[in-house]
């Protein structure tokens, strides 16, 4: 699996940005999506996760309520609408998938990364 992402800028406090994952090179329903997010000199964070089926979605706490994680299967596309940016949620955002409909919160467990996209929430 290939994950292109996109969508990360420079955002002020309160607002709200889209983040785009790209998917290509096996069926998009038989692996889970996740969002991670990795912020200066601190472990790589659980953001959300989409399962390839039945699209059950799973949140971490400090943006649930605030971000939505959706996919589009005709565009093999996973989206994170993050709104009611806070400058902690300030980091490199990631794309992640993982073969099978079970989904882990864990990063480790996830086989395909994609590069990254900085979003910066400024106060």
């Amino acid at each position: 699996v290939q994950l292109q992402t996109s969508g990360g800028g420079l955002v002020q406090a309160g607002g709200s940005l889209r983040l785009s994952c790209a998917a290509s090179g096996r069926t998009f329903n038989s692996v889970t999506l996740a969002w991670f997010r990795q912020g200066p000199g601190r472990e790589r964070e659980f953001v959300s996760f989409i399962t390839g089926n039945s699209g059950i979605t799973t949140y971490g706490a400090s943006v649930k309520g605030r971000f939505t994680i959706s996919k589009d299967n005709a565009k093999n596309t996973v989206y994170l609408q993050m709104n009611g940016l806070k400058p902690e949620d300030t980091a490199t955002y990631y794309c992640a998938a993982k073969r099978g409909l079970l989904g882990e919160r864990s990063p480790a467990v996830y086989e395909y990364w994609g590069q990254g996209t900085q979003v910066t929430v400024s106060s």
